[in-house]
């Protein structure tokens, strides 16, 4: 017993004093050598047999395993980037033109010269010390006193201040109390001809960088300023870039992210939120746990191995919250850029510098994130594909893609335009391009199935619109507007949804009754009221529609809207509700071809509504010829491109009766045989 008692303590010792070689050898902040010291010296006294012990000596071994000082280098080349960003990913260029933004503004603030600014009294002094800097490719400015100095930094900043001790009005000793104060990461060198140890303690312990004593060597100052621009923080221009891409499945968030820290020469790393409720998964869990882990954040930084890979966090609008903690919150500290250099992971227990980490946010539904989170991301919209986009899409990434993954790449078949196009209007139905690469790897792998059945020769072949149905059968989806006739009380409304925009129609019935209003489709709060303020709105304007003031006496109205099992909501619907309520009363039909959006108030007024770009995607797929908007969306229809307005005619009004004139048709004839 005595015998294995001693092996073990003489094993203790020996994994003590090689953790404390490693401790002494690895790169890391003081404070976090302070505690592994400590924690070893715990270590040393505890038996090897406790549960502390080997809670202790995996803590230890995970402090060293962190990068605590370890970063990946930018590669600052923009045309690389560009290219990597355009060759992976298909249009969204206002999101690559930001990532390029930011690499751009990297480039500057690396290319910058220094900032110095020199403050002495003595003239020849000062333009000796303003001539050599000038020389060594420094920017530098200069100040007579102090006062003249507080002036200048008052308006802007520099790298480091050369300053004298004893100046009229303001001395230097004042000057470095109130730089350190407005701008702490500006180095300060004191320069004197009257240096004493009193002063220059006094100096260092104010947070001057340097003393230099008159007079002083060239060679001195030039060497002490290239340590302080050497000890600058790097990586100032990535200080609080949070962004956050939003928008529909299958449009490009995830992939984009990586593809950003392939540019930027950077690990990359993934965590996804979705349905977390526990915030230790984001803070960690208390050491004095069985099993304790750090969250998951810390976690991918040891797996990059460096402190600056791009981290990307899925479905950040999808975070759960229950009596575990708030999962969202505990994110706040990760994200605010005046909080996280100092990162408190519970498992740690000690700061860890989350601040050259650059964070990428993903998400179906930004309003759907906590404001206050949502506060410190900047929000890039990612918007649905034009068909025409999706043809590009699938024939320059897709089809390679899955012919590369079914086994076709021998003789690789060739999708023509026709084919892919009829993919996309006749068996799918979405924003992004996600159900369409199913599609294609379905036809991927019927040829890979006949090419085996027939003794797997090879033929090339070129697959074509009217191929496709031999693929994937009958056409799954139909053009709902184009198919229909005009009809009374039917109206087209274009609506938003966390996967793009949509088509709905709403259906309205009169009959006999007692003034009774009925709704249904599954119809939220504020669609409701909308439908109740549009038929106010007839109600109260019924002549200026001529019709009978009193058309709602001994009737009810019923309003429909088709897909009950479907919830839904918003204030996008007023307008077209209105619409479908004056073709009932004045029994004129409804141009099907002719979709409607916007949000009504009692007296007539057209207020505009969001996901503009996302609804004119979804009338063009659904056949629609002319759209509705408000009158407020103006800018959101300028903004719109060519390729994705298309042929479609876009109408803005300011109140509904110009919508009604438009949208009503007098002779059914005429509009049916209209071309």
């Amino acid at each position: 017993m005595n015998f294995f008692r001693s092996a073990d303590r003489k094993l203790q010792t020996a994994t003590v004093e090689q953790l404390r070689g490693s401790v002494a050898s690895v790169p890391m902040p003081l404070h976090v050598r302070q505690i592994a010291d400590r924690e070893l010296e715990i270590l040393a006294k505890l038996n090897p047999s406790a549960a502390e012990y080997g809670i202790g000596l995996t803590y230890v071994e995970y402090l060293l395993d962190l990068p605590w000082n370890s970063r990946t280098e930018d590669n600052l080349d923009l045309a690389r980037a560009e290219k990597i960003l355009n060759e992976r990913h298909y249009g969204l260029d206002a999101v690559k033109d930001r990532i390029l933004e930011h690499l751009a503004v990297k480039i500057m603030i690396r290319n910058r010269k220094p900032r110095v600014l020199v403050v002495d009294d003595e003239e020849v002094a000062r333009k000796n010390l303003e001539h050599v800097l000038r020389k060594e490719d420094y920017s530098v400015v200069t100040a007579a006193d102090g006062a003249e100095a507080i002036g200048i930094l008052a308006t802007s900043e520099f790298d480091a201040v050369l300053t004298d001790l004893r100046m009229e009005r303001v001395s230097g000793i004042d000057l470095l109390e109130k730089v350190k104060i407005k701008h702490p990461e500006t180095k300060v060198i004191v320069i004197t001809a009257y240096a004493s140890v009193e002063s220059a303690i006094e100096a260092m312990k104010k947070g001057a960088f340097h003393y230099i004593t008159k007079p002083f060597k060239l060679d001195e100052v030039r060497s002490v300023l290239r340590q302080a621009f050497e000890t600058r923080v790097p990586g100032v221009s990535t200080k609080g870039l949070v962004l956050c891409f939003a928008g529909p499945p299958g449009t490009g968030k995830t992939s984009l992210g990586r593809s950003v820290a392939e540019a930027l020469g950077r690990k990359f790393g993934r965590i996804s939120l979705g349905g977390i409720k526990d915030e230790a998964e984001i803070r960690g869990h208390r050491r004095t746990y069985a099993g304790a882990m750090p969250g998951r954040l810390v976690e991918e930084i040891r797996r990059a191995q460096v402190l600056n890979p791009v981290i990307v966090f899925d479905e950040v609008d999808k975070i759960g919250q229950d009596f575990k903690g708030d999962s969202a919150s505990a994110l706040l500290e990760v994200l605010d850029p005046e909080q996280n250099r100092g990162f408190i992971d519970h498992y740690l227990d000690l700061s860890f510098d989350l601040s050259h980490v650059m964070f990428i946010m993903t998400a179906n539904v930004a309003d759907a994130i906590q404001e206050p989170l949502r506060d410190r991301m900047e929000v890039l919209e990612f918007s649905g594909y034009t068909e025409d986009e999706k043809i590009q899409i699938a024939l320059q990434y897709l089809v390679p893609k899955q012919v590369q993954a079914k086994g076709l790449s021998d003789c690789p078949p060739e999708f023509t335009s026709g084919a892919v196009s009829t993919i996309i209007r006749d068996h799918t139905r979405e924003a992004g391009v996600r159900n369409l690469e199913r599609e294609i790897a379905s036809v991927c792998r019927k040829m890979a199935m006949t090419r085996i059945r027939r003794g797997d020769k090879a033929e090339p072949c070129i697959v074509t619109s009217e191929e496709i149905g031999k693929y994937l059968g009958p056409r799954k989806y139909l053009c709902e507007v184009a198919d229909e006739k005009n009809r009374v009380g039917v109206v087209t409304g274009l609506v938003w949804t966390e996967v793009g925009g949509d088509i709905v129609f709403v259906e309205t019935a009169k009959m006999k009754g007692s003034k009774e209003l009925i709704l249904t489709g599954s119809l939220g709060n504020v669609m409701r009221e909308s439908a109740q303020t549009a038929l106010s709105y007839v109600r109260s304007n019924a002549a200026s529609f001529s019709v009978p003031e009193d058309f709602f006496d001994g009737h009810d109205i019923h309003i429909h809207v088709p897909a009950g099992a479907i919830p839904k909501d918003g204030p996008s619907a007023g307008a077209t509700i209105t619409v479908a309520l004056v073709s009932l009363v004045k029994g004129q039909p409804a141009r099907r071809d002719a979709a409607v959006s916007g949000e009504m108030t009692l007296s007539g007024r057209m207020l505009p509504v969001g996901g503009i770009k996302e609804k004119i995607l979804a009338a063009r797929r659904a056949g629609v010829r002319a759209v509705f908007l408000p009158a407020g969306n103006r800018v959101d229809v300028e903004n719109l491109s060519n390729g994705v307005r298309g042929d479609l005619e876009i109408h803005l009004a300011d109140r509904i009766e110009e919508v009604v004139e438009k949208v009503l048709i007098e002779n059914e004839n005429a509009e049916m045989s209209r071309p």
